[in-house]
């Protein structure tokens, strides 16, 4: 997708580092950053330079190269895998990524392990993307269906960022609006500000404006009304885990927009890669929730008049907060699940058939 008209991918490996785009920068200044070492991948992880499930796991594919690179030794190897893993625990694309590269390293020791590695890593990467278009694709025909009915623009509100800079390119949530804005679908998106971390307002409002995509930041209780007033036609969020089950881990607020669409008898889909599915956990109780420092709560960022970056408090300072990251919505929830396989009900039997399992 492109900034300043200028074509990019979120990741990609350039005079032997791995370059990102330094997320906790925007929107206020676009800043390349290159990790080095498999420390600087963890790092990129933890502190949200890099953030959204496929995007995580991406980025600890290049970790497991970047710890190949430092220093091939196994057990070097496996420790830098069990703390890339422990990096941020809900978003299973981070695990389901360093496992299958642990598993293409099994027993290779020659030469070309850092070649095999970084093939492995741009690989993932690849078909992350490559399964965003398709999600793209099979989304397109649900805002179809509603433009057709309508003869009008079409309202869709998403949670958060799961746009292109939440993955490799394209997005999840995103790219069904992507490509019906490409096909000439008049589109517009109302963007939830995403609190604590401003995710919707800062990174999904940024770059539907750079691909000139009409859209609205609302703060994050204000689409209930807009539901009530027949101004949201669809919803379309992003998840950092979802059961085989249909329960739907994502951002803290989905669950709250769930339940007010179902209300209001409006179709809500959640858009993922068949990598971003948890097969193994059956409860949605078992799902690790990511509890971050409570100071991204009690504290906001922005640009000063001297074009600087600064954080202030608005909390008072006795205050404490919590900051869970994440919530559930039960799978009765979702109309559906859009995939690069398909548009799969929220459901075992449903989800089991079309991944084969």
């Amino acid at each position: 997708m492109r900034i300043e008209g200028k074509e990019y991918r979120t990741i990609w490996y350039e005079d032997n580092v791995v370059k990102i785009i330094d997320q906790t920068k925007l929107p206020h200044k676009f800043v390349i950053k290159e990790l080095k070492t498999v420390k600087d991948a963890i790092n990129a992880i933890k502190v949200m330079e890099v953030r959204g499930a496929p995007l995580i796991g991406g980025t600890a594919a290049y970790g497991m190269a970047l710890a190949v690179k430092e220093n091939n030794d196994p057990e070097f190897i496996k420790k830098s895998s069990k703390e890339l893993i422990q990096s941020r625990p809900t978003a299973i694309n981070l695990k389901w990524a360093v496992d299958r590269m642990m598993k293409k390293l099994s027993g290779i020791n020659s030469d070309q392990i850092l070649d095999i590695t970084l093939k492995e890593a741009k690989e993932i990467c690849n078909e992350d993307e490559k399964f965003c278009e398709n999600i793209g694709i099979n989304g397109l025909k649900i805002i179809e269906e509603i433009y057709n009915k309508k003869k009008d623009t079409v309202n869709i509100l998403t949670h958060c960022n799961a746009g292109w800079l939440a993955t490799i390119n394209w997005g999840t949530a995103t790219s069904p609006i992507y490509h019906a804005h490409k096909k000439g679908i008049p589109v517009h998106v109302w963007v939830d500000e995403t609190r604590p971390r401003n995710q919707g307002a800062n990174l999904t409002s940024y770059e539907l404006n750079e691909e000139e995509i009409p859209n609205t930041i609302i703060a994050d209780n204000t689409g209930g009304i807009l539901m009530q007033r027949g101004e949201v036609d669809m919803c379309i969020v992003g998840t950092d885990r979802t059961l085989s089950n249909g329960d739907v881990c994502n951002k803290i607020g989905t669950y709250l927009k769930a339940l007010a669409a179902h209300d209001n008898n409006i179709p809500f889909y959640v858009a993922l890669p068949s990598s971003t599915i948890d097969w193994d956990i059956k409860d949605s109780k078992n799902i690790p929730i990511e509890e971050r420092n409570s100071e991204e709560l009690s504290h906001v960022e922005g640009i000063d008049e001297n074009n600087e970056i600064k954080k202030v408090l608005i909390y008072p300072s006795k205050s404490k907060a919590m900051n869970l990251a994440f919530d559930i919505t039960p799978a009765k929830y979702v109309t559906g699940l859009i995939t690069e396989k398909g548009i799969s009900e929220a459901s075992s039997e449903s989800l089991k058939k079309l991944f084969n399992k």
